[in-house]
């Protein structure tokens, strides 16, 4: 599940604690290795998913990176053009390096029938939190730089797609099954600027990951695009693409080939409820996508404070309905 390591869990939150701070949990190997672990032990997933987080490429670029109690991240914004020279122009793999390292301890303990997924943030989403150094409802200082500047943002998206290629290469070598790239905040977009901020950069960091790794497995995940993602599919070549809980099945069914597998998408909520309406929510996601690849997965993060035993209900009606 999307964010499977998270608050929801006990030994979770034992490990946090022990860390002393998420970005220090993030970037201690033996301990991302861990939380990387935890889902798998306890619920036997088919995969594991690597523990970081998507603000790890600013903070290898040099722009300060701090995980406030209550708060979320907060960045030193990037206001203009100028405050690039705050940026290096490549990513510090010498900081990355503990991300490496938490996936060979992981691939080393994981079981072998178990997938690895890396991961990283798409341009848009990871330049939306370095422009206005913390998360915004609305992105509005990221958007209002792109509409001001244009090309000073591209500026910065370029270097995202350079710092997000090598990254994700440097993940598959170090034993990862596969990537994911996370573009939380597609949605905001109108349709010149997604074609602009989310598929045009998204295509080049697969095709330069492919560059170098040819057989690398790519799932793609623009949250929001709704109507617009038939021509993400079309335009940038993932391996699967990721499907957030509002997409329309008919959508994926009428303009997707059926042969692209997709993941998803229960609502976190119907996961966070329960009961008959998880049940329902399970049933209508295997029912929608019975005629194509599916990972089943949420259609976004799960919520910290979703039940442990729903959780163990949906993949238990899950895996039954597999077996039938």
């Amino acid at each position: 599940m999307m964010r499977q390591a998270g608050r929801y869990l006990p030994e979770y939150r034992a490990v946090r604690e022990k860390a002393g701070s998420f970005l220090a949990l993030c970037l201690t190997p033996e301990l991302a290795a861990e939380v990387t672990l935890q889902p798998v032990r306890r619920f036997g997933f088919d995969a594991a998913i690597l523990f970081s987080d998507i603000l790890v490429i600013p903070y290898a670029l040099g722009q300060s990176v701090r995980f406030v109690e209550g708060e979320g991240p907060q960045l030193d914004p990037l206001v203009d053009r100028g405050s690039f020279r705050r940026l290096a122009t490549a990513p510090d793999h010498d900081r990355l390096a503990l991300v490496y390292e938490a996936i060979r301890l992981a691939k080393i303990e994981l079981p072998p029938q178990v997938a690895l997924l890396g991961f990283c943030g798409a341009p848009w989403t990871v330049a939306t939190y370095m422009v206005a150094g913390r998360g915004t409802p609305d992105q509005e200082p990221a958007r209002s730089f792109a509409y001001r500047d244009p090309a000073g943002f591209e500026v910065l998206i370029d270097r995202l797609v350079d710092a997000s290629a090598q990254y994700l290469v440097a993940q598959l070598r170090a034993g990862v099954d596969a990537v994911q790239m996370f573009d939380t905040w597609a949605g905001v977009l109108p349709v010149a600027e997604f074609e602009r901020w989310c598929i045009a950069p998204t295509r080049r960091i697969v095709t330069r990951v492919r560059e170098q790794m040819p057989d690398a497995k790519i799932i793609g995940f623009p949250r929001g695009a709704g109507s617009a993602l038939p021509r993400f599919v079309e335009n940038v070549p993932v391996d699967a693409i990721g499907l957030d809980w509002t997409i329309d099945p008919t959508l994926v069914r009428e303009r997707i080939d059926r042969g692209m597998p997709v993941q998803g998408n229960l609502d976190p909520l119907a996961l966070l409820a329960g009961g008959e309406a998880l049940d329902r929510g399970v049933d209508s996601v295997l029912a929608a996508f019975s005629e194509r690849p599916l990972i089943f997965n949420l259609g976004h993060g799960i919520l910290p404070q979703t039940p442990i035993p729903h959780v163990e209900r949906m993949l238990e009606r899950v895996r039954n309905a597999r077996g039938r």
